[in-house]
């Protein structure tokens, strides 16, 4: 069972990272945790105003003079999202977004990151979402990004159906452990997803040799659905009613399309490094679900 103590939900005031305010502090009543939430700013420059989206390439901002006036804009921010609910701990720190993000997260050994994404274009993309995935890439712990606007708005943002892609490394087998426990919160449908590619392994293809194309096809995919089914300890099928399926086709794109199909309310994924190119893109597939996904995506490193 996986256990979260301490979440933290760095915000930069924008509708986008209220949605993900709103996720964390329903995962942190789910696991009874601590919540934290962060706002870094720049005393030379001026903010956003809380609640405000970008527009084009310009914002509605707002000037304080004081850290002080930056924590009561932080707390006005936050009052009307946790409902009545626990106060989290409120941070204000002045300096380098992803710095300051990466040192509080290691600081407060959290068991849980939650931050906001943005726009795919423009402006946005290029301050906000770069913040973004360079904190995912740095922290240690797990990540749950959450897209600027979700398939479908919940307001106490629960998770029904939870897809969880699975490519049987270290990575993938604790996200599968992770969805798990999810799943068991929030009494979720759980999806557990192996995508077969085309690229034929050399080893594995002197092994199958005797066998036709479509003969090599159905053996890869019945492999599969037999590693899916043993991922599943036995006493969690008490409880759950897993559903493995398997596809075949380019990893992000299935992923994708799978969680549009079902209409998944998150998606868990393990990450594992092959070299250095694919440590910088923090999994080619990762990140490309991340950016794409039109709901919350939670990252787990090996």
């Amino acid at each position: 069972m996986v256990k979260l103590e301490r979440i933290l939900c760095p915000v930069d005031l924008s509708g986008t990272s209220r949605r993900a305010l709103a996720h964390a502090a329903v995962i942190a009543r789910w696991y009874d945790a601590r919540l934290s939430v962060l706002h870094v700013f720049n005393a030379a420059a001026p903010f956003p105003a809380a609640g405000a989206e970008f527009v084009g390439h310009a914002a509605p901002i707002a000037t304080p003079v004081s850290a002080d006036q930056v924590m009561e804009e932080v707390r006005r921010f936050v009052e009307p999202v946790m409902g009545g609910g626990p106060a989290p701990e409120l941070i204000v720190r002045d300096g380098n977004p992803v710095k300051q993000i990466v040192e509080q997260a290691e600081h407060l050994r959290a068991d849980l990151l939650v931050i906001g994404t943005h726009g795919r274009s423009g402006f946005e993309r290029f301050m906000l979402g770069s913040v973004t995935e360079k904190v995912v890439r740095k922290v240690s712990c797990p990540v749950l990004t959450v897209p600027p606007a979700e398939r479908a708005e919940t307001e106490h943002a629960i998770f029904k159906t939870i897809l969880c892609p699975v490519d049987f490394s270290d990575g993938s087998e604790r996200a599968t452990a992770y969805a798990l426990s999810l799943a068991q919160e929030a009494d979720a449908r759980l999806i557990l997803l192996h995508v077969v590619e085309s690229s034929l392994d050399p080893v594995l293809a002197r092994e199958t040799a005797h066998f036709t194309v479509p003969e090599y096809d159905r053996y890869r995919r019945e492999q599969a659905a037999d590693q899916l089914k043993a991922l599943v300890p036995a006493n969690a099928r008490d409880w759950c009613t897993p559903v493995e399926l398997v596809t075949s086709g380019k990893p992000h794109h299935e992923i994708l399309r799978i969680a549009d199909e079902e209409r998944a309310e998150l998606i868990v994924m393990g990450v594992h490094s092959r070299g250095i190119v694919d440590l910088a893109l923090f999994g080619s597939t990762t990140n490309a679900v991340m950016r794409a996904a039109e709901c919350p995506v939670l990252t787990l490193k090996a």
